[in-house]
């Protein structure tokens, strides 16, 4: 007999289930009782993974570029944790690719209703002379999904320090190979580095307090 207990009636949406911190966020709710309703392009990718057989799992073929998939993958869920976006540039049109992809989400929460998004964000100063186009199309992507009817919580974090992280793992490959190095003007912007365990500690926590809908928090570590 299944005996596998789920806090919510509504199962709770996580978007990029195959990336670094979406991967990671899941087996944290599964094993905190949460019905968890995952989305990727690939449904062989998320099954390869270890929580992929838990009971209280289910996994969903989409897309945010794709106003259908998401639709569909959106029914039925309370909570959407959105936590793609694009991290290299095709053709300098990535910028453009984040904003059809949170309209296509604030379209589709509103179709089906849905009680509350959460998103990561970046952390950092957007006026900034040397402010890079990531950081600027993720404060774009927080703006864009805040304009829908659902409310929006916003955690901005800048590095994720973690093994497997993208960044923390360039850092590291540049660090071992290259005593001196060339670096683009956004290098020299300060940042507040933040551990993987925390930043998944701050998204469940977003979904157990519900006080906190429709605000932003800045979740830089200490140093």
């Amino acid at each position: 007999m299944n005996t596998y207990n789920v806090k919510t009636q509504k199962p709770v949406l996580v978007t990029g289930a195959t990336g670094y911190v979406a991967g990671r966020l899941v087996p944290l709710l599964l094993e905190s009782g949460y019905r968890v309703r995952t989305m990727g392009r690939s449904i062989e990718k998320m099954a390869g993974r270890p929580w992929s057989r838990h009971p209280g799992i289910e996994m969903v073929k989409g897309d945010i570029m794709d106003i259908a998939s998401l639709t569909e993958a959106v029914k039925g869920c309370g909570t959407i944790y959105y936590l793609v976006h694009s991290m290299i540039s095709q053709k300098g049109k990535y910028r453009h690719a984040d904003r059809i992809g949170a309209e296509n989400m604030v379209r589709a929460t509103a179709v089906q209703k849905s009680d509350h998004i959460i998103y990561l964000g970046g952390l950092g100063d957007i006026t900034h002379k040397n402010i890079s186009q990531h950081l600027i199309s993720r404060n774009e992507v927080g703006q864009i999904l805040k304009k829908g009817p659902a409310p929006v919580t916003i955690l901005r974090a800048a590095m994720i320090l973690g093994s497997g992280s993208a960044s923390f793992e360039i850092l590291r490959y540049l660090a071992e190979r290259l005593p001196v190095m060339i670096t683009p003007k956004w290098v020299s912007m300060p940042t507040q580095p933040i551990s993987i365990a925390n930043v998944l500690g701050y998204l469940k926590g977003c979904l157990e307090h519900p006080e906190i809908r429709g605000k932003t928090f800045d979740i830089g570590g200490p140093d």
